[in-house]
């Protein structure tokens, strides 16, 4: 029986298919208007359910790609909007590098930070400048704030920086007023107050006001005059009779410093003039 059948239902389906082509074989033979006429009847007839599915999965089609075209339009407001801040702070500092270029007028060369010259020492970074600008070892590296550290070694095309948050830092400073002269240097190396100097050798008998800005003296010829170090917030010790040794807040934290100066002589003018606090252009 259930190949009686499956011969009966090929038989069938042989018949729909002949008959198929018969009907469309009589349709290419009617005159062009009795086509048309015929055609028509069958879309409004049989083809209809046809036809309306057809438009239907169309409008899906292009509801679809119109929705992930939305979601990549706001994929791509909600990445640049992740990156504004960070774009703003950038295009700030930027401004505040070439306004602290033109209040140095001449003497300094201009460098991008590339990264850390070494993968171990978070305290170095390589700049893209070198021998051949006329970088030297020692030079002094600032931006807009004050002072980010000083050059280590030359190459020919890039340089290796060490900040002052380095170990091995050390830099003569002195108060804003001229009345104090010290020694800065890093406040250790582990706990809370990493990111903060210490200024050192100041007599027992001077004392230092919190806020008291501490620029470099220039004395040792290392590094010119004048340029900020960081602000006095407190006492970190002293040695009874003595000395004490002041804490000092830096002026730049150079791991937010993507472009930096690099001194040749030291700043024309009034150092308070050349260096904002903040950063600010002129």
């Amino acid at each position: 029986m259930a190949l009686g059948a499956d011969r009966y239902t090929s038989r069938a389906d042989t018949l729909v298919f002949l008959g198929c082509v018969l009907l469309s074989l009589a349709a290419m033979s009617l005159p062009d208007r009795a086509r048309d006429r015929f055609a028509a009847a069958l879309q409004r007839t049989v083809l209809a359910p046809f036809l309306t599915l057809q438009r239907q999965t169309d409008l899906v089609s292009a509801s679809l790609q119109r929705y992930d075209a939305v979601l990549a339009q706001r994929d791509s407001a909600a990445l640049a909007a992740t990156f504004l801040p960070e774009l703003r702070s950038e295009n700030a500092r930027l401004r505040g590098l070439l306004g602290l270029g033109v209040r140095l007028r001449s003497g300094y060369i201009p460098a991008e930070v590339l990264h850390q010259a070494d993968p171990t020492n978070t305290l170095t970074f390589l700049v893209s400048a070198g021998a051949k600008q006329g970088v030297k070892p020692l030079s002094a590296v600032v931006s807009p704030e004050g002072l980010v550290g000083m050059v280590a070694t030359v190459d020919d095309e890039t340089s290796v920086v060490v900040t002052w948050a380095h170990p091995e830092f050390r830099a003569s400073a002195m108060a804003e007023d001229g009345s104090v002269y010290g020694i800065v240097a890093p406040h250790g190396t582990e706990g809370p107050r990493v990111w903060l100097l210490q200024l050192g050798g100041v007599a027992y008998r001077q004392q230092v006001l919190d806020g008291t800005r501490i620029l470099t003296s220039g004395l040792g010829g290392v590094l010119p005059r004048g340029i900020p170090v960081g602000v006095v917030v407190g006492v970190a010790g002293e040695a009874e009779g003595w000395e004490r040794t002041y804490l000092v807040r830096p002026a730049v934290q150079p791991a937010g410093v993507t472009h930096v100066m690099i001194l040749t002589g030291a700043p024309h003018g009034d150092p308070r003039a050349v260096f904002q606090s903040g950063g600010d252009a002129p």
